[in-house]
């Protein structure tokens, strides 16, 4: 067996032309278009091209950008007080603090300061106790990404045994709350677990989101699995994921590339977060 790829780049690129196409439909009867805001502290080489990925996206769409740049020694109440303007400014619909922030900066101060309406990355409080409740409401951007791709698998998750490898806030909690909402039976496996791969070894869905290099290993992995890579992780002058792909791609039946997987859906639902938000505050669909 070798795996098919799950082309996260063509699904995006296909999902961006969509919310393009609704944007130039919406924005002559509303006299604007949604806006994005992205804010970055620092110059972490990472972030940037992350944030410069984002501001392109935005241009690609025809979504407004209004991006703040602070240096390294921007304080709490700087941002803070950036955060409030926005908040107000009837023109952003979407706002979102780029992490990892410098160690001087509390993001969960920063993040819950955003409006819960205009929470483009789905991580304020309100956001995941609606997640929680199976409410509408902004979800958070990388595990609906992979909720995105899985839903293009002819494979219905209902009964599924589904492994998320990792318990970030960021990923691993609101994927598992995810994959629960689409009837999936779920197994968070993280550094406490017992017999890690004998866990992961059962799972119809495996999710790899924890940062550690070719981390998952063929054994590692039912025949025939679904196994999707949120890592990404420079080794020399490569990005890998968490998922040894060489090994797995012989043993499942899709897999993730990276980049080129996850990655990319990441970005698209940031920009389908600001276009719902932009939707909900003039009572349209998205």
């Amino acid at each position: 067996m070798t795996a098919q790829i799950i082309d996260g780049k063509g699904i995006a690129r296909s999902m961006q032309q969509h919310l393009a196409d609704r944007i130039s439909q919406l924005q002559p009867e509303y006299g604007r278009p949604p806006g994005l805001a992205v804010l970055m502290v620092g110059n972490h080489p990472a972030s940037s091209a992350y944030v410069a990925n984002k501001e392109k996206a935005c241009t690609r769409i025809g979504m407004a950008s209004f991006g703040r740049h602070f240096p390294e020694t921007a304080t709490q109440s700087e941002v803070l007080a950036i955060i409030e303007e926005l908040n107000h400014n009837p023109a952003v619909d979407g706002i979102l603090v780029q992490l990892p922030l410098p160690p001087h900066l509390d993001s969960v101060e920063l993040i819950t300061a955003i409006d819960p309406s205009k929470d483009a990355d789905g991580l304020h409080p309100v956001n995941l106790g609606k997640l929680l409740r199976g409410e509408p409401g902004l979800r958070s951007c990388t595990p609906a990404g992979v909720m995105a791709l899985l839903q293009t698998l002819p494979i219905d998750l209902t009964g599924k045994q589904a492994v998320v490898v990792g318990r970030s806030i960021l990923v691993g909690k609101p994927l598992a709350l995810m994959l629960l909402e689409a009837n999936a039976t779920v197994t968070i496996v993280h550094s406490r677990s017992q017999n890690p791969a004998e866990l992961t070894s059962q799972a119809d869905i495996l999710v790899a989101a924890v940062g550690q290099p070719n981390l998952v290993k063929a054994s590692m992995v039912k025949p025939g699995a679904v196994v999707i890579d949120v890592g990404i992780n420079r080794v020399g002058d490569k990005l890998v994921g968490d998922v040894d792909f060489e090994q797995v791609q012989s043993i499942a039946s899709y897999i993730t590339p990276v980049p080129g997987g996850v990655g990319p859906m990441t970005v698209t639902l940031l920009l389908q977060n600001t276009l719902w938000s932009y939707c909900q505050r003039y009572g349209t669909d998205l």
